[in-house]
C-alpha cells in the first residue's frame, strides 16, 4: 500500500507542476496578439499609402491628357505671345494690332476631349437642358449630340432653305479660277505628267482619286491615248454631280437680322465647340443641303493640307502675297440631320480608328458601292448632330496639320428624302495670317458702321433742314 500512496504523493506533487505549463502560456498568447495586432497596422498603413500613391497617378495622367490635346494655356500663351511679337514686328506700319480688332493675343483653340470610343459626358448648350455627347471616334476625333435641335427647328430650317431656293451641287472649276486656266495653259502631255505621280507612264486610279475606280477604268491611257481622247476636258468640264456629289443646296445667313432660329443654331454650336465667337461668326454660313433617292457624296476631306505656296480661301484678302492655289480651311465640320431618312443616306468615315492610312485604297471613296465596308456610319436621326475636327492640334493650341482620317462621304440615299445642314468654322493654320484677317475685318466693319452713322446724320440733318423749310 506504501508504494501506491508513494505514487499518490507523486501525483499530487507532480499535479500542480503539470497545472503550471498554462499559466506560463499566458503572456506567450498575449505577446502573440501584441505581434498580430502590430503586423496589421503595418500593413494597413501600406495599403493606405498605395492607395494614395495611385489616386496621385490617376490624376496625374488625367492632367497630361488634358494638356496634352491642347488645353495648355500657359505654353500656349507664352507661344502666342511670341508670335503676336513677331506679327507687331512685320506689321508695323499698321498702327492697330491684333488685339485691337478683337482678336486676343493669347488665343488658343479649345479641343474637347474623346476619352474613349463610346465615352459620353454632358453639355449645357441651352438654358435649362442638359445634352449628352458620345464619343465616336478618336481618329478623327468625332462626337453625336442627339436631339441637338428640336423637331420645330429642323422644320423652320427645311422652310428656309425652300424659300431661298436651293441649286444644284455639282463640282466644276473653282469660282474665279477660269482665268488661272487660261494663264496656265497646260499642254496634254504637262497634263499627264502632273496627274502621274509615280511617273511610270500610265494614269492609275489612285492618281485621280477624286474619280471613280468605276469610271477612271475606262480610259487606263497612255499619253498617246491621253491625246487621241482628249482626256483633260473630260477631267475638267464634265459635271462631277453624277460622279461625285449628287444633291441639291443653299446658303443661309446667320448674322444679325437673320431668322431667330438660325442665330440660336450658332450660338448653340459656339458653346458646343467651345471656340471663340469671333472666329465663328466670320465663319462661312449655314449651308443645307437635300439628297433625293439616289443622292449620294463620295469620301472627301472638308478641308486640305495647307501648303507654303496654298492659301486659305478666307484669308486671301489678309495674306500678304497672292497665290493661285486655295483651299477651304475648315478646322471643324458641324453636321445636322434634319429629317429621318426612310432608307440609307448614313455618313460614313471610312478609315475611323485605323491603324493606318491608305490613301490608295479607291474604292473606299466610292460610296455607291463601297459604303457598307467603311469602318464607322452614322445613321441620321432627325435632331442630332455631329461634329469632328479636319485638323490636328499642333500641341501649342493652334490648328496643326490635316487630320487624314476624316475622310467621309453621304451614303446613296435608296428611299425617300435626306435633309442635312452643315456649319464649317474656318481657322487658318497661319496664326498671323488669320490675325491680319480679323484686324482686316474688324476694320472693314467699323468703316461700314462708320458710313451708317454718317449717312444716318446727314439724312436726319436734310429731314430737319426741309421742316425748317
Amino acid at each position: 500500500m506504501e508504494p501506491q500512496d508513494n505514487i499518490e504523493e507523486d501525483d499530487t506533487a507532480a499535479s500542480p507542476s503539470s497545472s503550471s505549463p498554462p499559466t506560463r502560456s499566458l503572456p506567450r498568447q498575449r505577446v502573440s496578439l501584441q505581434k498580430s495586432s502590430v503586423c496589421s497596422r503595418s500593413y494597413f498603413m501600406v495599403v493606405m499609402v498605395f492607395f494614395h500613391v495611385y489616386i496621385i497617378n490617376v490624376i496625374a495622367l488625367l492632367l497630361y491628357v488634358h494638356y496634352n490635346n491642347g488645353s495648355n494655356a500657359i505654353t500656349a500663351n507664352r507661344d502666342f505671345t511670341s508670335r503676336d511679337n513677331s506679327h507687331k514686328d512685320t506689321g508695323a506700319s499698321n498702327p492697330q494690332t491684333p488685339a485691337d480688332s478683337g482678336f486676343p493675343r493669347n488665343m488658343h483653340l479649345p479641343r474637347i476631349e474623346g476619352i474613349r470610343v463610346g465615352h459620353v459626358q454632358k453639355v449645357s448648350l441651352v438654358p435649362g437642358k442638359v445634352h449628352e455627347m458620345k464619343t465616336l471616334s478618336l481618329k478623327p476625333l468625332l462626337f453625336e449630340i442627339p436631339q441637338f435641335l428640336s423637331e420645330e427647328e429642323c422644320g423652320v430650317v427645311v422652310h428656309l432653305a425652300q424659300l431661298k431656293g436651293l441649286m444644284e451641287s455639282q463640282v466644276m472649276v473653282p469660282e474665279g479660277q477660269e482665268e488661272l486656266n487660261q494663264q496656265l495653259n497646260l499642254s496634254p502631255e504637262e497634263i499627264f505628267n502632273f496627274l502621274d505621280l509615280n511617273q511610270d507612264g500610265q494614269l492609275q486610279p489612285h492618281e485621280v482619286c477624286w474619280q471613280t475606280s468605276m469610271s477612271v477604268k475606262p480610259w487606263f491611257c497612255s499619253l498617246a491615248r491621253l491625246r487621241k481622247c482628249n482626256v483633260w476636258l473630260y477631267l475638267v468640264f464634265i459635271s462631277r454631280s453624277q460622279l461625285v456629289r449628287n444633291s441639291r443646296h443653299t446658303w443661309l445667313y446667320q448674322g444679325q437680322g437673320a431668322h431667330q432660329v438660325l442665330q440660336d443654331l450658332r450660338k448653340r454650336f459656339t458653346r458646343l465647340t467651345r471656340l471663340p465667337s469671333s472666329l465663328v461668326e466670320l465663319s462661312e454660313p449655314l449651308q443645307v443641303v437635300r439628297y433625293e433617292q439616289g443622292g449620294h457624296y463620295h469620301a472627301h476631306h472638308d478641308s486640305g493640307p495647307v501648303y507654303p505656296e496654298t492659301a486659305c480661301t478666307h484669308t486671301r484678302l489678309a495674306a500678304n502675297t497672292t497665290s493661285p492655289f486655295q483651299t477651304s480651311c475648315r478646322y471643324i465640320t458641324v453636321l445636322f440631320y434634319l429629317n429621318n431618312v426612310e432608307e440609307g443616306g448614313e455618313t460614313t468615315f471610312p478609315v475611323a480608328d485605323n491603324r493606318t492610312y491608305e490613301e490608295n485604297d479607291v474604292d473606299l471613296l466610292d460610296t455607291r458601292k463601297h459604303c457598307d465596308k467603311g469602318n464607322l456610319r452614322v445613321k441620321p436621326i432627325k435632331g442630332t448632330a455631329v461634329f469632328w475636327y479636319n485638323y490636328l492640334s499642333d500641341g501649342r493650341g493652334w490648328v496643326g496639320e490635316q487630320d487624314e482620317y476624316s475622310l467621309h462621304g453621304g451614303c446613296v440615299v435608296t428611299r425617300g428624302t435626306k435633309w442635312v445642314a452643315n456649319n464649317w468654322i474656318n481657322v487658318d493654320p497661319d496664326y498671323q495670317r488669320q490675325a491680319r484677317y480679323q484686324q482686316f475685318v474688324s476694320q472693314q466693319q467699323e468703316t461700314q458702321e462708320q458710313e451708317e452713322l454718317i449717312s444716318e446724320l446727314n439724312s436726319d440733318q436734310h429731314i430737319e433742314r426741309h421742316q425748317d423749310l
